[in-house]
């Protein structure tokens, strides 16, 4: 498996920036269902780090941070429900003012709807992702109100960019993780570490997981769950070495395997992925990479969507985004509906959200 995954790594990252022949052609796949902003203007110049989310009454909302720029104290959680047609106008739902009157930036919401219990957004306040904290606030009534924002328990920083996951048993499994020496368990200090968070009692506690090994050493953050047969579970995620990483559990989120490089792009930006009903496994990513293999950065775009039947084997099958914009097309978010069709969002140049929608059927 090492020398397997050494060969993925090394594949993709002497790929350099990829682009996707007929990126035009497949932008107009009959797939794509729709596509377009959620807002056109807003009482902020940047926004970034969308959630998107089926609620109890079977509206979509979606959340994300907005303000001056990413890490300024003004940055605050926006939220907006589809009604009528249309996305309704975004609402602030919570900022990172402090009881002594200081303020933080908020950073990276996440919208999870468990079935019996209230609608939950997670995101992060601090000055920065090194010293930032999880905190929470709840919705009886698929997001018209909310909780007071509470703090998660120390240790618990809640799901960092993509949404948990409910398992077969009634488990929260929330994919996380720390940078640069924020780790957890045996390799604190070791850098980009994922760890995973699970709540048997709907939120009221939380267990972590020891801190994912990485023995190849890759750095990689944001993970995503993906669910297999027979309990098996997957977790995807972003690295700085110009591959996506991949990690395994069979105990239900307990213990996980070595980290691992799949065989596709990542620029160092945030992905997600889902299991759909069928039993396939759409991800959203940037289909590109860096031209040599040192950490860094690459462009974020193009946007594609990618889908695999096992979670190692993955088919680029449909380019969402291809024209480059300065900021790139960043951190987007998938879910499946009720109806079975796949709704996405995703940062359109830190400017707006894009909402688009895709009939999976349709996708090969």
């Amino acid at each position: 498996m090492t020398d397997l995954n050494r060969r993925a790594l090394g594949s993709v990252l002497a790929l350099g920036t990829l682009t996707t022949t007929g990126a035009a052609a497949r932008a107009q796949s009959p797939a794509v269902q729709r596509s377009a902003f959620i807002y056109e203007t807003a009482p902020y110049p940047q926004c970034h780090a969308s959630t998107i989310v089926q609620t109890a009454d079977e509206a979509m909302a979606a959340a994300w941070f907005g303000g001056t720029h990413e890490k300024h104290p003004d940055v605050c959680i926006w939220f907006s429900r589809f009604e009528n047609g249309r996305w309704a106008e975004p609402v602030e739902v919570a900022d990172g003012v402090q009881s002594d009157g200081s303020r933080h930036p908020t950073w990276n919401p996440v919208l999870f709807q468990p079935p019996g219990a209230p609608l939950q957004l997670f995101y992060k306040v601090g000055p920065n992702p090194f010293s930032w904290w999880g905190m929470v606030i709840t919705s009886t009534d698929s997001g018209r109100t909310w909780s007071a924002p509470r703090r998660l328990p120390e240790r618990v920083l809640g799901p960092i960019k993509n949404k948990p996951v409910l398992l077969a048993n009634g488990v929260w499994l929330s994919p996380s993780s720390t940078e640069a020496g924020e780790g957890v368990g045996a390799d604190a200090g070791a850098g980009w570490r994922l760890h995973f968070e699970r709540s048997e009692d709907q939120g009221a506690t939380w267990s972590l997981s020891a801190a994912v090994a990485s023995p190849l050493n890759i750095d990689a953050i944001q993970p995503s769950v993906l669910v297999h047969p027979d309990g098996v579970v997957q977790a995807i995620a972003r690295t700085r070495q110009g591959a996506l990483a991949s990690t395994w559990s069979r105990d239900g989120g307990r213990t996980w395997s070595p980290l691992g490089a799949i065989d596709l792009p990542n620029p160092n930006s945030g992905t997600d992925a889902v299991t759909l009903k069928d039993g396939r496994h759409l991800l959203i990513y940037n289909h590109s990479a860096h031209a040599v293999a040192t950490p860094g950065k690459g462009p974020r775009w193009p946007l594609n969507l990618a889908l695999s039947d096992d979670g190692v084997t993955w088919r680029n099958v449909l380019t969402l985004e291809s024209e480059p914009v300065p900021a790139g097309y960043a951190y987007p978010a998938i879910i499946q509906a009720n109806d079975g069709l796949v709704h996405m969002t995703w940062t359109h140049d830190r400017r707006r959200i894009r909402h688009a929608v895709v009939d999976p059927s349709k996708l090969v």
